[in-house]
């Protein structure tokens, strides 16, 4: 089925379709119109910029989305060819869009100054970039040891799993333990050894608030992943006051390649922020070392930020306004699937309610490994794909279509597809949770397993 037939048909749902919100849903012309609002900004970023026509298709969104962000690359490499490895050229300061960056030897010693991704700058605030998410959560945990030695580190079950997977292997000098339901009480425990919470969106939104509800939290750092929400989340906000209220200090662990380039992955880029470390309390006085030893771990772990990495568009006006329609499309749409696919896939559903609400994840009748969950999520997205829906098999989320990919859930040990929910107008996401329902239920389904 061709992709004009398809939004013709996600028009007159639209107006006549049952399945109606209290909030009006974007249409067709009012999405593409805002889509071309971000590829404008993308283009205007760049010295030569293109003729930009107006985009007619959510496939034609996706491709010059990434060759606009292709051409940002290109145009930064030749313009800025004695941007390298070791900075040996006699120049200024490099730049890519509003940052700027100084360095020597391999980036060990990188300093960048620029607008912050979050959406408001934090008092005190420190940050260390480093050339991804992982590579930034690992440079802090690994800097714990020297500063705090042995301590107790607690997560939220469902906690992400390359987390996880990097404390068991390479942090066990972190004993690390996952809270149980009476969250509460375990958070207000006092311990002889230093205390640390790990809290990401990767658990059920209900345990996540769980956290945010403890009074007297007795630890002395919250690592905080704010990878899967928006850069101007009410939810980050609410975490760092829960934690100025408790007088708990925060490092903010990111991922920019997610949320933060427009749906273009840009390039692959992380961050460590530390907030308020100034006002460290005099009993948590080591941890003020910290800092300093993440900086050290990320020279010696070869972890640098790329300065090609970081999006030239951020620091312009549009640029929060669009990220922020995006996001806010994309939640939009995971409220619909998760009504949508527990009405229709009854005891074919895993989790539904993550904290991020960027995601949702899929069972089924005969038990799934990686293998298998990874083959039906890939088959899946083939067949829909073909029949003109706006769905790939990709392993990462806030596109410009759905990616669907396999997902473990630690705390269960069971494998399941994750359907990632993309920035589409809701008539049009509509059909395609409708295609996966049924999709799912005639491949996943008991029938399937007979």
């Amino acid at each position: 089925m061709a992709a004009a037939s398809l939004w013709s048909q996600s028009k007159a749902r639209a107006l006549h379709s049952g399945r109606t919100m209290k909030s009006p849903m974007e249409t067709i012309d009012a999405y593409l119109t805002r889509k071309h609002q971000e590829l404008q900004l993308l283009n205007a970023c760049l010295r030569r910029p293109h003729a930009v026509p107006a985009p007619r298709s959510v496939s034609e969104v996706v491709r010059h989305k990434f060759q606009l962000a292709a051409a940002l690359k290109a145009e930064h490499v030749l313009t800025d060819w004695s941007a390298t490895e070791t900075a040996w050229a006699d120049t200024d300061d490099h730049h890519t869009g509003p940052f700027a960056f100084s360095y020597d030897y391999q980036r060990a010693d990188l300093d960048v100054r620029g607008p912050s991704f979050y959406a408001q700058q934090q008092s005190s605030e420190s940050t260390i970039y480093t050339i991804s998410g992982m590579a930034a959560i690992a440079a802090l945990l690994l800097a714990t040891r020297p500063v705090l030695g042995e301590a107790d580190l607690m997560m939220l079950p469902g906690s992400y799993g390359e987390t996880q997977e990097l404390i068991d292997a390479h942090a066990r000098h972190l004993r690390s333990a996952t809270l149980p339901d009476d969250l509460a009480d375990t958070l207000a425990r006092r311990s002889s050894a230093p205390r640390l919470l790990l809290l990401d969106s990767s658990a059920t939104a209900a345990r996540f608030e769980a956290v945010l509800r403890c009074a007297r939290p007795a630890i002395d750092l919250l690592i905080f992943d704010t990878t899967c929400f928006a850069n101007g989340s009410g939810r980050i906000r609410r975490v760092l006051a829960w934690a100025r209220r408790c007088n708990v200090p925060v490092a903010m662990l990111r991922s920019h390649t997610k949320l933060d380039s427009l749906g273009a992955e840009y390039g692959r880029l992380g961050s460590v922020v530390f907030v308020d470390w100034t006002t460290i309390a005099p009993g948590r006085v080591a941890l003020q070392a910290l800092t300093g030893e993440t900086r050290n771990a990320v020279r010696l772990l070869g972890g640098a930020a790329l300065p090609a990495h970081f999006p030239p568009y951020v620091g312009m006006a549009p640029y929060r306004d669009l990220t922020n329609r995006r996001v806010a499309a994309i939640l939009r749409n995971s409220r619909r699937a998760r009504r949508q696919f527990a009405r229709t896939l009854r005891g074919l559903t895993a989790e539904l309610d993550f904290a991020h609400g960027l995601y949702v994840t899929l069972d089924s009748d005969a038990p799934l490994d990686e293998a298998s969950a990874r083959r039906a999520a890939a088959a899946m997205s083939e067949d829909l794909r073909r029949a003109g829906l706006p769905i790939r098999h990709a392993g990462s989320f806030g596109f410009d279509f759905a990616a669907t990919e396999w997902f473990h859930d630690a705390t269960t040990d069971r494998y399941s597809v994750r359907v990632a929910v993309p920035d589409l107008p809701g008539a049009l996401w509509d059909e395609l949770t409708d295609a996966i329902a049924t999709w799912w239920s005639l491949h996943q389904g008991r029938s399937a397993a007979a």
